[in-house]
């Protein structure tokens, strides 16, 4: 049983017994529990933002490489009709 469902369990036996220290004690701990769960979601959403960049600056990297190979075709002509490849008329 996680945290916030204890935590709801004393809640609730704290409202049927009428221990309001029982129902404040639930309440805190789905409180905490709700805390940690967001702690937890920030942390996946800063891993994954970070994991992107990673991934873009890889992509960008490759690009530059590609570049770098293929930079010296711009002026390559057909030679057979003497036109630029890149062009198409």
């Amino acid at each position: 049983m996680d945290d916030k469902a204890k935590g709801k369990a004393k809640e609730a036996f704290g409202a049927v017994t009428g221990d309001e220290a029982k129902k404040e004690e639930g309440r805190a701990q789905q409180r905490k529990a709700d805390a940690e769960e967001e702690a937890t979601q920030k942390e996946k959403t800063s891993q994954a933002k970070e994991e992107a960049r990673q991934a873009e600056r890889k992509r960008d990297q490759q690009e530059q490489k590609d570049k770098g190979l293929l930079g010296g075709l711009g002026g390559v002509t057909d030679s057979l009709s003497g036109r630029d490849r890149g062009s198409s008329s």
